[in-house]
């Protein structure tokens, strides 16, 4: 079953710092988003195998969006 990292918050994806088939741990960065004039990281909330990315730099999102997959 995939895990989602999702966005916390509406705002812009400034960096994605992973791509398909890398390995990440839990509470590792995965991206960073801009909101309300901050950047703040993207984190992953298990560890695993990032299976598919959902998002480009540059890319406004929303709250819960579903940012990348996990397995």
């Amino acid at each position: 079953m995939a895990t989602e990292i999702t966005c916390p918050m509406v705002g812009k994806i400034v960096k994605v710092d992973v791509k398909v088939g890398d390995k990440v741990g839990e509470d590792d960065q995965v991206a960073i988003l801009e909101a309300m004039k901050m950047e703040m990281p993207i984190v992953s909330p298990a560890a695993g195998t990032i299976k598919e990315i959902l998002v480009e730099a540059g890319q406004e999102v929303e709250a819960d969006t579903v940012i990348a997959t996990l397995e």
